[in-house]
């Protein structure tokens, strides 16, 4: 059974990452020294007074159990979903109500101590004790279901929401809350990738609301959502921020977004490892769409979630081809290729992009591909040589064995003048007639005044071509990329 969890890193500032330190300091060393609990007074009053404005954003960005639950006890633990009964009203008012008991009770016998050398110690020892459990008890539950699911129903996380709640009641919130946002709700792939990093396991892209932002009251604003994003367009953002930004926005290409019921007519194997898929629209039975754009396909319904494949292939209004490679540990092409036939209907959303569509005024261009990239471009390339313009391909593989549609293209520069084909392989074998190296290798020997660049591929080698185009005296605004 396939995880639908992923362990992505969560530690993006100093704090998350070492905080689990003063964790195990209180509640190892405050058995030898136990007037180290009392620095959990601190702890205590912070928390309260931040989430009367920010809700749970301690528990994101301050909370020592939380950095030692997602800096060393992720890579150990199952990652697996965390269980209802953990995450339910009855569990959280249970474990506050039980662990309010426990310390009043304790602080009325340390009461009676008072004036005496022992006091400071008996009371720093009650909050000992408390960080020793929660360390021992909420470890215990992270490495057998998630790293989080003490927080599900911690007793500090809870009273954080009643106090955010009393913030929302006297109007504190609204101007100092920064939720998780969406730049633009159309602009989603619905991939579920902010849900499968979620440290507390919410699901984000299904419940953006009012200006588009994620006011769950057990989001931790630990941003490790925006962090992963592939499209990048999450970010934490107070009201009136939102506000200001979804009125700059641009939805050029998103536009025509839409739900489509399509079937798969034809199936090709292109590699071991990628597979072609062709789709004809049945619902609605025409879609207009351009080279360069890509269409979301579901993968399941339970949260429903989508992947974003580039098109492939031109089928008029009528239909579509997209080509899949399988990833090792790819959740959504392991269901792809295990589910998908000839005869299967499908869900799909678009068209949408436009990062990738060519400018019409453009004269020259340059297009740079690598491993699975070169997808969008082999319908742009046939659209650029039926219209005449001067083109570069530059697409790079590690093997002379991973070029795929090479015959396709291969054909096109042959026939087409004004197509010029590079291929740029890695690790070539001893038969291999293109270049050796990288792409930036071939992007050095290029002419390239006056010409618009289309980047798709690994983000590494998107980064280091665009650093190199720039160097190379190619305006920032002559650039345009899409991770692949």
């Amino acid at each position: 059974m396939r995880n639908f969890y992923i362990k992505a890193n969560r530690a993006f500032t100093s704090v998350r990452k070492y905080a689990w330190i003063f964790t195990l300091t209180v509640a190892f060393g405050g058995l030898w020294y136990p007037r180290l609990g009392l620095l959990v007074f601190g702890v205590i009053f912070s928390l309260t007074a931040i989430s009367l404005f920010k809700g749970r954003y301690w528990c994101g960005n301050y909370c020592a159990h939380g950095s030692l639950f997602d800096q060393i006890l992720l890579p150990f633990s199952r990652n697996r979903e965390i269980p209802k009964f953990l995450k339910s009203t009855f569990t959280q008012v249970a474990v506050l109500t039980w662990f309010m008991y426990n310390l009043t009770s304790r602080f009325i016998r340390v009461a009676g101590l008072w004036g005496e050398l022992q006091f400071l110690d008996r009371l720093g020892f009650v909050f000992v004790m408390s960080y020793l459990m929660v360390t021992l008890a909420g470890g215990t539950l992270g490495l057998i279901f998630a790293p989080r699911s003490w927080c599900q129903f911690c007793p500090m996380g809870t009273m954080q929401v009643l106090m955010y709640k009393l913030g929302k009641l006297l109007g504190w919130t609204k101007k100092h809350d920064r939720l998780i946002t969406i730049e633009a709700i159309e602009k989603c792939h619905k991939c579920g990738k902010c849900a499968r990093v979620c440290p507390m396991q919410l699901v984000p892209y299904t419940e953006f609301k009012d200006q588009a932002q994620f006011a769950h009251e057990a989001c931790i604003r630990c941003v490790t959502c925006v962090e992963h994003c592939p499209a990048k367009i999450l970010s934490l953002k107070t009201y009136a921020e939102a506000k200001a930004a979804a009125k700059k926005v641009d939805l050029a290409g998103y536009t025509d977004r839409r739900k489509i019921r399509a079937k798969i007519t034809e199936m090709a194997d292109l590699a071991p490892d990628t597979r072609e898929f062709t789709m004809k629209f049945v619902e609605p039975a025409k879609v207009s769409y351009h080279p360069g754009q890509y269409f979301l396909v579901k993968i399941q319904n339970t949260p429903e979630a989508f992947r974003a494949y580039s098109i492939s292939g031109l089928g008029g209004e009528t239909s579509v081809r997209m080509t899949v490679k399988w990833l090792r540990d790819g959740y959504g092409t392991g269901i792809i290729f295990d589910t998908f036939a000839v005869g299967t209907e499908v869900t799909l959303e678009g068209p949408m992009g436009h990062e990738l569509v060519i400018d019409p005024s453009a004269k020259k261009v340059v297009l740079v591909a690598g491993g699975i990239g070169i997808t969008p471009f082999v319908p742009i390339l046939q659209d650029l040589a039926a219209k005449g313009v001067e083109t570069t391909l530059v697409y790079g593989a590690n093997t002379e064995n991973d070029f795929i549609y090479d015959a396709v293209l291969s054909n096109l520069a042959s026939e087409s003048p004004r197509i010029n084909y590079i291929r740029v392989a890695a690790k070539p074998g001893a038969g291999f007639t293109g270049q050796t190296g990288l792409v930036t290798d071939a992007l050095r020997g290029l002419k390239l005044q006056g010409v618009k660049v289309y980047m798709c591929g690994p983000k590494g080698m998107v980064n280091a071509s665009t650093k190199l185009l720039k160097e190379l005296g190619v305006p920032a605004e002559a650039i345009f990329a899409e991770s692949a």
